[in-house]
């Protein structure tokens, strides 16, 4: 496994498609670009309603496309047909970060330099829907980015490069993103040109020494703050925010059961304390203020 080197090597342009869609995967955009380095195509998931009012929007990624007249392909599925309009563009090879889909055989044999894949975690461990959520959840005293040669399996392919980054146990998993993708971006800049000459090493994964993570979903929210010991609550604070955020139930004065989402809170020693919360139909108030009703 190859050491950091060089990550602002001056070389020409490498033409590549790029495949992502959130926010995390602009910043790994963004650290190729200041490196010299923009794609011929951008593929990324198609606009979809967002927000309260469900207004229809592209993705972060199709807005930096735009932004930099980068043309993108929007498919909802990887269909026969995406994959040949892709194969008419020439390229020496593909970059993934965060782009949702598995890409098929097929497709990931068009360039003739492979496929590279960014995924925010120290691989084998993590593999996967959620790395970020995972060493956060695990209480990690470290976690990383890895850039793989992508394979049909899920985060399997041989490893390039990997680096480590150390955990405080305060970290929220948004911020983790952030920064991960921004270095795995760092990281293909210096690593594209010896990739593409052939003389970069790659390292087989320990596949008995992978882990998985699942998908998270709405219904990992829910907790006991009476119950759930504090270091596990704000562990799961961390890694649920913004999304699914973590929220309780109470009993209201007449019996029926409302929702509460917490919305901030701190670690104070082994405690969990919620400072504020947004009560089932109501707006942001003090969580003292609210149970001294």
């Amino acid at each position: 496994m190859r050491h950091q080197k060089n990550l602002h090597m001056n070389t020409s342009n490498i033409p590549f498609v790029f495949f992502g869609t959130p926010a995390y995967a602009v910043e790994t955009l963004e650290a190729l670009r200041e490196h010299g380095y923009t794609p011929t195509l951008i593929v990324t998931a198609p606009d979809r309603p967002q927000g309260r009012g469900l207004t229809v929007q592209p993705s972060p990624v199709a807005l930096w496309a735009e932004a930099h007249n980068i043309p993108t392909l929007k498919p909802e599925k990887i269909t026969p047909k995406v994959i040949a309009d892709i194969a008419q563009i020439s390229v020496a090879v593909f970059i993934v970060a965060a782009y949702g889909k598995i890409l098929p055989q097929k497709l990931l044999d068009i360039p003739s330099h492979g496929t590279l894949n960014v995924h925010p975690s120290l691989l084998p461990k993590y593999r996967g829907p959620s790395p970020l959520e995972a060493p956060i959840l695990a209480g990690d005293t470290e976690t990383g980015v890895t850039i793989i040669a992508l394979d049909h399996e899920v985060d399997h392919g041989p490893i390039l490069f990997q680096e480590k980054i150390p955990l405080t146990g305060n970290e929220f998993a948004h911020e983790l993103g952030t920064a991960l993708f921004k270095k795995g971006g760092e990281l293909l800049a210096g690593i594209l040109p010896e990739y593409i000459a052939g003389t970069v090493s790659t390292t087989e994964q320990d596949h008995t020494q992978a882990t998985f993570t699942k998908k998270i979903t709405k219904e990992h929210g829910l907790v006991d703050t009476e119950k759930e010991p504090g270091v596990e609550l704000w562990a799961k604070f961390r890694a649920y925010t913004p999304w699914p955020g973590l929220y309780f139930f109470k009993e209201h004065t007449n019996r029926t059961q409302i929702r509460i989402k917490i919305k901030t809170a701190h670690h104070e020693g082994e405690q969990f304390v919620v400072d504020t919360i947004i009560p089932e139909g109501k707006k942001e108030v003090s969580y003292k203020d609210y149970f001294k009703q």
